[in-house]
């Protein structure tokens, strides 16, 4: 399978600008999945009551499932989203040309009061795509390894990591990708925004990892897309030949 990589810097608040822009890199490979970053459509905001758009009428998502239809892919990413109960939720969708999954952030960033506006969610979500299964997870996810962990998220390929990952702290998000990647024996797929928010600096470092911890691709700094082939029987021989998921810690 061929993941695209979508690396962009965020208009605030303009989700008809990022749809472009997101456009844009979807038209320069040609991919079976495509991921965009965490609140892709809007920029990330802890007031959703500025930016969250109702599921049903929500552009973003419309775009997404339109364009997932046309060109016979799937394509994931994060929305700020307001239910029916008016609700906030950082839900990551998983758009397929039939159907449409989501996970809702476990782990809220309470540093910045995420906590205060947004609701939890409390479900682990696998899809299963292309012959590959993936854990959808959401940024300060990945400082959660029992929340990622093989075997009590459910059986999984890959985990995609959707993300608004500051330059302050980008060497916790290069070391942790691989981390996860290594103690899963899986891919991961990590993918960050770049650009200037306010007085917060993004510069990216979207990539994707191997079963063994090796760097398979990375968009740097750069605005762009990258690409990079995942493999279903590289990871059950991986786990076959090396088996220590086999002495992981059932309870917790």
């Amino acid at each position: 399978m061929n993941v695209s990589l979508l690396q962009m810097d965020i208009a605030w608040g303009n989700p008809q600008e990022n749809i472009c822009r997101a456009e844009s890199l979807i038209n320069q490979q040609t991919a079976d999945l495509y991921v965009l970053p965490e609140m892709w459509s809007t920029g990330y905001s802890i007031h959703p009551e500025d930016i969250a758009e109702e599921e049903e009428t929500s552009t973003a998502l419309l775009w997404m499932r339109r364009k997932a239809a046309e060109r016979g892919c799937a394509i994931c990413g994060s929305l700020a989203i307001r239910d029916k109960q008016n609700r906030y939720f950082n839900r990551h969708y998983f758009v397929m040309p039939d159907c449409v999954k989501f996970y809702d952030k476990h782990h809220l960033f309470t540093f910045a009061h995420e906590d205060v506006n947004y609701e939890a969610g409390a479900v682990h979500v696998v899809v299963t795509y292309g012959g590959l299964r993936f854990l959808l997870l959401t940024c300060y996810d990945l400082r959660f390894p029992l929340w990622s962990r093989y075997g009590l998220a459910g059986d999984y390929d890959a985990v995609i990591y959707v993300a608004n990952w500051p330059q302050a702290r980008q060497a916790a998000w290069d070391t942790l990708l691989r981390a996860r990647a290594i103690e899963n024996l899986c891919y991961v797929v990590g993918v960050n925004r770049v650009g200037q928010e306010r007085k917060t600096t993004f510069t990216g470092g979207s990539a994707v990892i191997d079963p063994s911890g090796r760097l398979l691709v990375s968009c740097e700094s750069s605005i762009g897309a990258c690409l990079a082939s995942l493999s279903v029987d590289e990871v059950r021989e991986m786990r076959r030949r090396f088996p220590v998921l086999n002495d992981r810690d059932s309870i917790v």
